[in-house]
């Protein structure tokens, strides 16, 4: 599998190699699915990908300059200056955008996927030693180095696997000097590896022992989200309604005031029992609300009347034997709906596009539209990029798939398998 760079100033540390170069004429390609738009589509909209048959895209200074048919006249004015690509028997899609994952952490529970396995509950776990604050013990002790290095490998892999964009969530830290340390780490490899990186801020991804819930709501209100918003470590925060973890109440307060600090929100929602995330999260005008296995009818019922995108998470319930998110109910009721791997230590130690398309598709009843349109547009939505990437249209980001294979419908046919054949990606300092 081959990385295109589309972009001026190129420089990538990560070990991936690339062939040089900021235009592109890809040519002659069998379908181009371009899922055309700049905001989230809701409902029987996703599974329209506005395609187009024989066509061609130009990309020119890394951003796309030209989308409609192949023709014997190439549209630019200086063919010469641009790398040409034929796509005959190909399909193009837009950069794949994985909207959700914990990818920088220390430390690995290998022996708690065991556990759990084998039927014994978290609580037990917990008193082993594991769950997240294993993680948390693990990431405090793990240097920004470590954690670049590892961070590199794993981004080496999305990007493998057709991912141009991903967010990653701090909260392995839930002190103020690891937090700040996953978000400084995530800042350095935007800058070192051709993935766009949106970084988001999940203190509140448990209560640390030595406070309360409001205490420590106070604590990183006060004395940590300061020191981001200074150094600009994230657009976004993050916060988990969850019954013994935040209350509606008091993640409310927090989400509340982290957008009147300039911030965006997301929220874990409705994922162990219904708390009632999802209404809060399209009360408040969330980006998105994550999870949502235990989302009522009133819930979906609230998303559907939002623009906030719910953003389903098939990998994390199928690695821990728990039932879907009603993702069918919620597209037939209306909502702008994403597809996410969630990747991290404990609950879904993977990072893989394919196995999130195939399970989406067996056991979720999406169409391989609606998990096409929940991979891009939709996914560039729920982290507020809408307008410059997630679709194949004039003036966004040059960063496209192209596939082995001739048709979309492959992927969720080629089971669990990796469709993609070439990455080109537009990025720059």
């Amino acid at each position: 599998m081959q990385i295109e760079k589309a972009g001026n100033n190129v420089v990538s540390k990560s070990p991936l190699e690339g062939v040089g170069g900021c235009n592109y004429i890809i040519k002659n390609i069998t379908q181009l699915v371009t899922c055309s738009g700049f905001s989230a589509k809701h409902g029987q909209a996703m599974s329209d990908l506005e395609i187009i048959e024989n066509g061609m895209v130009v990309i020119t200074n890394g951003v796309i300059s030209y989308v409609g048919t192949s023709s014997s006249e190439i549209p630019v004015s200086n063919p010469e200056n641009y790398e040409i690509i034929d796509a005959t028997g190909k399909a193009v899609l837009p950069g794949f955008i994985d909207s959700h994952t914990h990818f920088v952490f220390g430390g690995y529970r290998e022996e708690e996927f065991s556990w759990r396995m084998r039927g014994d509950s978290y609580m037990s776990i917990m008193e082993r030693g594991g769950g997240i604050y294993s993680t948390v013990e693990a990431t405090r002790e793990t240097s920004e180095t470590e954690l670049i290095d590892l961070g590199l490998s794993r981004l080496n892999n999305m990007l493998a696997m057709g991912v141009t964009t991903v967010e990653g969530k701090s909260g392995y830290g839930l002190d103020k000097e690891t937090e700040l340390k996953q978000l400084r780490v995530m800042k350095e490899l935007n800058l070192l590896h051709p993935i766009n990186i949106v970084s988001t801020y999940l203190g509140g991804h448990a209560v640390p022992k030595g406070f309360t819930e409001n205490s420590y709501i106070d604590y990183m209100l006060q004395e940590v989200l300061p020191t981001i918003q200074k150094e600009k470590l994230a657009e976004n925060c993050d916060i988990f309604c969850e019954k013994g973890v935040f209350s509606t109440e008091e993640s409310r307060r927090f989400l509340l005031k982290i957008k009147e600090m300039g911030f965006n929100a997301k929220i874990h929602a409705d994922e162990i029992v219904n708390t009632g995330g999802a209404e809060l999260a399209a009360e408040i005008g969330a980006l998105s609300a994550d999870h949502l296995l235990q989302v009522s009818p009133k819930g979906i019922e609230a998303l559907a009347k939002s623009q906030t995108v719910a953003t389903l998470l098939p990998c994390t319930a199928f690695s821990l034997k728990e039932h879907y998110a009603k993702g069918r109910e919620m597209i037939d009721t209306g909502c702008a709906m994403a597809l996410a791997t969630d990747f991290n230590p404990g609950s879904c130690f993977s990072s893989s596009i394919p196995l999130t398309i195939a399970l989406a598709r067996i056991y979720m009843k999406l169409s391989p539209e609606e998990a096409v349109t929940a991979l891009t547009i939709n996914a560039a939505a729920a982290l507020g990029k809408a307008g410059t990437i997630g679709s194949i249209d004039v003036g966004k980001k040059g960063d496209l798939i192209i596939l082995e294979f001739p048709s979309y419908r492959f992927l969720p046919y080629h089971v669990g398998m990796n469709c993609v054949k070439k990455v080109i990606k537009s990025y720059e300092l």
